[in-house]
């Protein structure tokens, strides 16, 4: 004898949880999510968008503006394991950017 097993559905009710889940909405929206993913499926893209933007804006912040020195730079002292912490937070999210932004422009 063997045993039949089935999920009634459960794999794609969790999916649709997760996603709801990471869009950030209610229960209420599951069977909304099901019937029309379309409009979700627009808010992730946007959010999506969204965080790109964000990881590009503080890749630049970390560049200097000018390609010389500036006329009134300012001398700061900064403890060696912070700027450990910001050079591997820059590293991050350049490696980031180049590996999810760059997928993007050659789609």
């Amino acid at each position: 004898m063997s045993v039949i097993e089935h999920d009634f559905g459960l794999s794609n009710r969790l999916t649709e949880r997760r996603f709801g889940q990471l869009l950030e909405l209610d229960a209420l929206h599951e069977a909304n999510i099901r019937a029309n993913p379309l409009p979700y499926l627009e808010r992730a893209s946007e959010r999506i968008f969204r965080l790109q933007a964000a990881m590009f804006e503080a890749i630049q912040a970390t560049k200097p503006p000018t390609p010389g020195p500036a006329s009134d730079a300012e001398n700061v002292l900064v403890d060696k394991a912070e700027y450990q912490r910001l050079k591997t937070c820059v590293a991050l999210l350049e490696k980031a950017y180049a590996d999810y932004g760059a997928q993007d422009e050659s789609a």
